[in-house]
């Protein structure tokens, strides 16, 4: 080992990844594609592959279980990765649950665990086929690796998009994160004060959209159904400007995006500016939607249009031309990733 000590910070996430994967080779044909999107792509037939993701969800760092119940927590765990399997236009089959646990959580609060977790895979008719259990020194842990299958003709991958294609997203943005920044208030104030009830009324869907997110199964249905195969896509687990950015680096493009554009619930909006911020940034940092980001070309506009799930928002340029936001007045501002990164010293 190197004498020399590099801080993680100073990569980043996905710096990280790129420097740890550098010299990382395909020694298998069937390997089709390994690291760099949302999950890798095993063929397993001639039309056919199949798709894996993994996730790690850390307390304390994913999930703070003052306010988090052990049964929103499983079902979210599960989510997170269908969605990853939905990022790539396939649909998830099964997954593996691995868990690292301390003995200050009793048999009945993993049983909630899992009753959320089965009911996750119920909703999104997944098989749970197989795992690990551990113990832990500091708290929870939960991994689980999402497998799915694709036609191959039908995966779409980050590096897909050109120039004039347009960018999509589904549903509504920001919500997740504002759901976040009400949790956090509220917790605050029951540390200062237990006596104090927490005052979340009028704030259901936000606190929905941060504890019980949805994997967008139904929009990869819809795709089928409007015979549409994005160019490229991604689903918006750390913020819609950095997975915007991510669709860029991987198809060397750049991005003109409307801020009036994008969807952003009434209360996410009300709920953002209680909170003194936003809401166009909210949806643009925010991270935590889980909906799905992707491109179409130009031709499959009228099939898309009109559709209440799905909204245009911009669309692809050369790259030379950057990446940006345009705001309300028609002015250029670059695009920044302030979203959620692991190894951020302010996270």
């Amino acid at each position: 080992m190197s004498e020399k000590r590099t801080d993680v910070n100073q990569l980043g996430e996905f710096g990280l990844i790129d420097h740890l994967t550098k010299d990382v080779d395909k020694k298998v044909e069937s390997t089709e594609f390994g690291i760099g999107d949302d999950a890798a792509v095993i063929s397993i037939s001639d039309d056919t592959s199949m798709l894996i993701s993994t996730d790690m969800l850390i307390e304390g760092v994913h999930f703070n279980l003052m306010y988090m119940p052990l049964k929103h927590l499983g079902y979210k765990a599960v989510a997170v990765n269908v969605s990853d399997i939905c990022a790539m236009n396939g649909v998830a089959e099964q997954i593996t649950v691995s868990i690292a646990v301390s003995s200050r959580f009793p048999i009945e609060a993993l049983e909630e665990l899992y009753d959320g977790i089965n009911t996750a895979c119920k909703a999104y008719n997944v098989d749970l086929v197989g795992g690990d259990t551990t113990s832990s020194l500091t708290g929870l842990t939960i991994s689980i690796t999402a497998i799915g299958r694709a036609a191959k003709k039908d995966i779409s991958y980050r590096s897909g998009a050109s120039e004039f294609d347009l960018l999509v997203v589904t549903g509504d943005l920001g919500a997740a994160y504002m759901g976040l920044q009400l949790l956090e208030r509220e917790k605050e104030v029951y540390k200062a004060n237990p006596n104090i009830q927490p005052d979340l009324d009028g704030h259901d869907y936000i606190m929905q959209r941060q504890l019980k997110p949805e994997a967008r199964i139904d929009i990869i249905k819809f795709l089928r159904e409007l015979n549409v195969v994005p160019s490229s896509m991604i689903d918006i687990s750390d913020g819609l400007a950095s997975e915007i950015m991510h669709l860029c680096k991987s198809s060397e493009v750049g991005c003109h995006i409307y801020g009036e554009k994008i969807p952003i619930d009434t209360t996410t909006s009300t709920s953002a500016l209680e909170f003194n911020l936003d809401p166009v940034t909210c949806a643009l940092n925010g991270g935590e939607d889980f909906e799905l980001l992707f491109t179409v070309k130009q031709e499959d506009f009228d099939k898309i249009k009109g559709n209440p799930h799905m909204t245009f928002i911009g669309h692809m340029t050369d790259k030379s031309e950057g990446i940006y936001h345009v705001d309300k007045a028609g002015s250029l501002v670059e695009l920044q990733a302030q979203g959620w990164d692991h190894f951020d010293k302010k996270n």
